[in-house]
C-alpha cells in the first residue's frame, strides 16, 4: 500500500519575529519526527510572516530571512521528517518560495508562480513569478508541490503536475485571509480540483492575525475523491497528523481516466528524491474539527485580530468608551473575550443628552463583564468650547458643529488616557457608519484600532445576540438591542433621521462595496431610487474620513482598507 503520513502545522507567526517564527518551526518539526511523519508542511512565508509588505525591499530584512531560514536548516540534522517552509528567496530578484529541507541540508526551492494581485494581495509589487514545477519523488510516489495562489489557478500547474507527471498528491502552503465564510469556500474549491485531477490535495494554512488581516487556519486534506479526510481548527494553532492513502488515486483513475486527455502546458519540473516512506505498524484516525456558525465565525475572526493586534505590538490594556450602545458593548465584549476583563477599561463620558438609561446600560454591561470603568462628564468642558468660541460663532444657529465638538471631546478624553497610561484606544464605529460617514473625524474615530470598523450594524446587532446565546446569559443588557440607536448629541437624536433604516441601507453598502453594483443596478433590485443615490453620495463624499480612520479587521469580502483604494479627489457621481 502506498501512503504518506504528513503534518500540517497551522501555526501563527508574528511578521519579523524570525527568533519566535525559528522557535514555532523547531517544535513543530519535533512533533513531525515524534509522529513519524514523512513530511512537515509549514506556511507560506512561515520563516517572515505574511504579508511583510515593504519590508520586502529591505536587504537587511532578506538577510535575517535567510539566518532564519539556516537556523531551521541545521536543526533538521539528523531527522528523518521532510520541512516544507515558506520563506523569501532572493539572488538577482526576489520571490515568494518554498524551502524543502531534509537531515541538515536545503533539497530543493520552490518559487511561487502564480502570484496573486488582487483584493488585499499586492504580491507583484514585490514578488518574481517562479517558471519551474517541483516534484518530491519518495520511491515510487510523486508528490507535487505549490504555495497559496498557485492551487487557485484554473488549469495550472495541477495540469502538468498530475497529468503530465503522474503526481499522486499535491501540496499547497498557504497564507489565506480569512473572509465571512472562507473556510467552507476554500474547501469547496479544492475538493473539486481534487476530484477534477483525480489526487490527493493537502492544504496547510496560516492562523492569526496581522494588521487588519486575519487568518483562519482550518487546514484541511482531501482524497481523490475530493472527500475530505482531516480539518484543523478555525482560528486556533493546531498540528494535525495525517495518513494519505495514494492507492485510491489509481483505482479512480481506473474508472474515470480524464486526466488523461488533459491539455498541459509542460513547464520545466525538478524532481528532488528521497527514500520510500517509513513502514508505519499504526495507522492515525482522522480528525475533523467543526466550522462555526456565521456569527461566531465572525466573531472569532474579531477576536483573534484584536489578540493579536494587541500582542503583536506590545500593548498590555485597551480603553474604550462606552455609551450604552450597541457598538461599544459589542467592542468592549470581544475586548475581554481577546484580552481578559483586567486588560480593558472603559470610559463614561456623558452631556447633557445623555440618558439615564445610556448611563445605567453601560454600567450594568461593564458589570456583567468585569471592567473597570471611569466616569467623566463632558457638560463642563463643553460649556467652555463654546463660551470660547461664542463671538466667532455669533448670529450662528447651533448644528452639526456643536455635535461635533462633543464627539471630540470625548476623543481627546481617551486619548488622554491612552497618553497617560499606555493604554490603546479601541474606536467602536461600524461599517455602515464608516461608510456613510455617520462618524466623527478626531471624535469618535480617534483611536489606535478599529474593531468592528468592517462590521454592518445589522450584523452588530446579530453578533450581539449570538454573544449573549453563547455566555448562557445576558452579559449586553436588552434594552441595548430594543432601544432606537442614538449619537445623543443633541436633544431627541436618532440616527434615522439622516440614514435609511439600517436592514435598507446594509444591503445597499453590501451590494455596492462588495459586489460591485452601479446604483443603477441597486434600484433594479427593488430599492428606492432616492435613498440609492443618498447613500452613494454619502460613501463618496466621507473618503476623506476613512483615509484617517484607524485600520480594523477585515471580515468581508471588501473592506474599508486594503482592499477599496479610492481617490479622494473625484469628479465621478453615480447616476440612474
Amino acid at each position: 500500500m502506498k501512503r504518506v503520513r504528513l503534518t500540517l502545522a497551522q501555526l501563527n507567526p508574528t511578521l519579523g519575529d524570525f527568533e519566535g517564527n525559528v522557535m514555532k518551526a523547531k517544535q513543530a518539526i519535533d512533533l513531525a519526527e515524534s509522529t513519524q511523519s514523512d513530511l512537515l508542511l509549514l506556511p507560506e512565508l512561515f520563516i517572515t510572516g505574511y504579508p511583510p509588505e515593504d519590508l520586502t525591499f529591505r536587504l537587511s530584512f532578506l538577510e535575517s530571512n535567510r539566518h532564519a531560514l539556516n537556523e531551521v536548516v541545521r536543526y533538521t540534522l539528523g531527522k528523518r521528517t521532510v520541512c516544507v517552509v515558506g520563506f523569501i528567496d532572493f539572488d538577482e530578484d526576489v520571490y515568494n518560495a518554498a524551502a524543502v529541507i531534509h537531515d541538515g541540508k536545503v533539497r530543493g526551492i520552490y518559487r511561487k508562480i502564480f502570484l496573486p494581485n488582487y483584493s488585499v494581495f499586492d504580491e507583484k509589487r514585490y514578488f518574481r513569478p517562479g517558471q519551474r514545477l517541483m516534484i518530491l519523488k519518495f520511491g515510487s510516489i510523486k508528490i507535487g508541490l505549490t504555495v497559496c495562489e498557485d492551487i487557485w489557478s484554473p488549469a495550472e500547474p495541477l495540469a502538468t503536475l498530475v497529468s503530465g507527471n503522474g503526481v499522486q498528491l499535491i501540496l499547497n502552503i498557504s497564507a489565506s485571509p480569512y473572509c465571512i465564510e472562507k473556510a467552507k469556500l476554500r474547501e469547496k474549491y479544492v475538493s473539486a480540483k481534487a476530484y477534477e485531477h483525480h489526487v490527493a490535495i493537502a492544504y496547510c494554512n496560516m492562523v492569526g492575525g496581522q494588521d487588519e488581516l486575519v487568518f483562519d487556519g482550518a487546514s484541511f486534506v482531501c482524497d481523490a475523491n475530493g472527500d475530505l479526510l482531516v480539518r484543523a481548527k478555525l482560528f486556533e494553532e493546531d498540528l494535525l497528523t495525517v495518513d494519505v492513502d495514494l492507492d485510491e488515486n489509481l483505482r479512480v483513475n481506473l474508472t474515470d481516466p480524464r486526466r488523461r486527455y488533459t491539455h498541459i502546458e509542460n513547464y520545466p519540473v525538478e524532481v528532488v528524491e528521497f527514500d520510500e516512506p517509513r513502514l508505519k505498524s499504526d495507522r492515525l484516525k482522522n480528525s475533523v474539527s467543526q466550522l462555526y456558525e456565521r456569527e461566531q465565525e465572525m466573531f472569532t475572526a474579531l477576536v483573534t485580530g484584536l489578540r493579536d493586534y494587541i500582542g503583536k505590538n506590545g500593548f498590555k490594556k485597551v480603553v474604550l468608551g462606552l455609551s450604552g450602545g450597541i457598538d461599544s458593548s459589542l467592542v468592549a465584549s470581544i475586548a475581554v473575550e481577546a484580552l481578559g476583563a483586567e486588560n480593558v477599561k472603559g470610559v463614561l463620558m456623558p452631556s447633557m443628552y445623555t440618558s439615564k438609561e445610556s448611563v445605567e446600560d453601560a454600567l450594568l454591561l461593564a458589570d456583567n463583564l468585569g471592567i473597570e470603568t471611569f466616569i467623566l462628564p463632558i457638560n463642563e468642558v463643553f460649556k467652555e468650547y463654546l463660551q470660547v468660541l461664542k463671538s466667532v460663532f455669533s448670529g450662528k444657529p447651533m448644528d452639526v458643529t456643536e455635535e461635533n465638538i462633543q464627539a471630540r471631546i470625548r476623543g481627546n478624553y481617551l486619548m488622554a488616557l491612552s497618553n497617560k497610561f499606555g493604554w490603546l484606544v479601541l474606536t467602536t464605529g461600524n461599517k455602515s457608519e464608516i461608510a456613510t460617514g455617520y462618524c466623527t473625524l478626531y471624535g469618535d474615530m480617534a483611536g489606535g484600532f478599529a474593531v468592528i470598523k468592517d462590521i454592518y450594524k445589522t450584523d452588530v446587532y446579530r453578533i450581539a445576540r449570538w454573544y449573549n446565546r453563547w455566555k448562557g446569559k445576558q452579559i449586553i443588557p436588552e434594552r441595548v438591542f430594543t432601544k432606537l440607536p442614538t449619537a445623543e448629541l443633541k436633544p431627541g437624536q436618532f440616527d434615522q433621521e439622516k440614514l435609511p433604516p439600517y436592514e435598507v441601507l446594509d444591503e445597499i453598502l453590501r451590494l455596492y462595496v462588495e459586489e460591485g453594483l452601479d446604483a443603477k443596478e441597486i434600484v433594479e433590485r427593488g430599492y428606492d431610487s432616492k435613498t440609492v443615490v443618498e447613500v452613494l453620495r454619502m460613501i463618496h463624499a466621507n473618503e476623506y474620513k476613512r483615509k484617517q480612520a484607524p485600520i480594523g479587521i477585515k471580515v468581508s469580502k471588501r473592506a474599508f482598507g486594503k482592499d477599496w483604494r479610492m481617490p479622494l479627489t473625484n469628479k465621478f457621481k453615480e447616476t440612474l
